[in-house]
């Protein structure tokens, strides 16, 4: 799989953890896509801030630095309109997808 694949599924699993929880901190959504997928996916830290801050500046995220109960800075995120907009584009393009190899697989 090439790169900006595994890069647009990961910002898939991200926008699409965003929609569902609304706001949530880096190491938060890490867990969120371990949980919904039964542990079969993992976002690693060292993709995912990378992504949230290429995310951020597209618009499709924004954030906010707030102190949580241990009194630690963590900075939480949320979707904008445009990343409500940019995942139902990333949902579509991934039923796409698995239609196309869906295909091939039935062929082969």
């Amino acid at each position: 799989m090439a790169r900006n694949d595994l890069q647009g599924t990961l910002d898939l699993l991200i926008l699409k953890t965003l929609s569902q929880v609304r706001s949530l901190h880096g190491y938060g959504i890490v867990q969120h896509i371990q949980r919904a997928s039964n542990e079969l996916l993992q976002a690693e830290e060292g993709s995912l801030y990378p992504a949230l801050h290429r995310m951020e500046q597209n618009g499709w995220l924004s954030s906010d630095w707030v102190i949580n109960e241990g009194k630690r800075k963590a900075k939480y995120y949320k979707l904008t309109p445009q990343g409500r907009r940019q995942l139902a584009e990333a949902e579509q393009s991934w039923e796409q997808l698995m239609k196309g190899v869906q295909s091939m697989l039935r062929f082969a």
